[in-house]
């Protein structure tokens, strides 16, 4: 079976090619309509026929890959204005001679727990992350070194290293949070997957954040979810409904999904999962 992999958030899923019938950039153009289900964000027209478009990071994941971004972003600004705050506190220290009470370890400020416990897919953002270990603790080992220096030298030669010190460290911070921000706005590039049940005519639409790359498998390469969904965790019926397995890649699994099941106001109405283990698979 021939499918396509989209990625969604941090999750890959698989559809068959015989179930797209386009795909096209998203460009928020969509029209409005009242609807209880959060995941349904609008209507766009293909060829004429108004088509109804869901999110799928709302779907799997519960939150829209776009409001996803917006918040690291807003915590990557609120990160940096931090470290700004704590510099100036060092600085009134070394002024004032007040005791310096902000965390000087580097693994234990706000960012530094956070900085070491996140993960992401994507290698651009990754590889701009990397970059921040060492300025950022460059940044906290200015705290230990300037309140001792203070101890041997004057007010006046200790400010002024610490000024060329915080334009060397500090200004390469900024432009890594800046660079951070930047790619994950310039990475999310959303698109609009139009299904459709009989080949010819549209079904709904889908959006995800990119497409990966197209695969082949095997019947064999398909497990089924029957017993994952059964036991250890829920899943709401809607999703249930759409997923028909899982497929096996290098170190991680595409979630394939039946986009004719996710949108049928009669199944959703009555909350119980549909018996379909025919997918037309093979």
């Amino acid at each position: 079976m021939d499918l396509i992999n989209f990625r969604v958030g941090q999750k890959t899923i698989s559809l068959k090619i015989l179930d797209i019938l386009l795909t096209e950039r998203y460009e928020n153009n969509l029209t409005s309509l009242p609807n209880e289900n959060k995941s349904f964000i609008g209507v766009k027209d293909y060829m004429e026929t108004p088509t109804p478009i869901f999110d799928l990071g709302i779907v799997l994941n519960n939150q829209s890959t776009n409001k996803t971004n917006a918040e690291l972003t807003d915590l990557l600004v609120e990160k940096e204005k931090d470290h700004q705050q704590w510099l100036s506190a060092l600085e009134h220290s070394l002024l004032t001679g007040t005791a310096f009470t902000n965390t000087i370890d580097p693994d234990k400020c706000d960012f530094g727990r956070w900085y070491n416990s996140f993960k992401t897919d994507n290698e651009d953002l990754q590889n701009i992350l990397d970059k921040f270990d060492t300025p950022h603790r460059e940044l906290h080992a200015m705290a230990r070194e300037f309140l001792d220096l203070q101890k041997t030298m004057t007010k006046e030669n200790v400010i002024r290293l610490f000024e060329e010190k915080k334009r060397q460290v500090f200004n390469q911070l900024i432009r890594l949070f800046e660079s951070a921000r930047e790619q994950i706005i310039l990475d999310y590039k959303p698109i609009i997957i139009f299904t459709t049940k009989d080949g010819v005519t549209p079904h709904i639409g889908l959006l995800v954040d990119k497409v990966e790359d197209n695969i082949n498998v095997k019947k064999e390469d398909i497990k089924p979810l029957d017993k994952l969904t059964s036991v250890g965790f829920d899943v709401d019926p809607q999703t249930k409904n759409m997923m028909r397995g899982l497929i096996k890649m290098k170190n991680k699994h595409s979630l394939l999904l039946d986009p004719s099941a996710i949108f049928r106001p009669e199944h959703l109405m009555r909350h119980e999962a549909e018996e379909t283990e025919e997918y037309g698979l093979f």
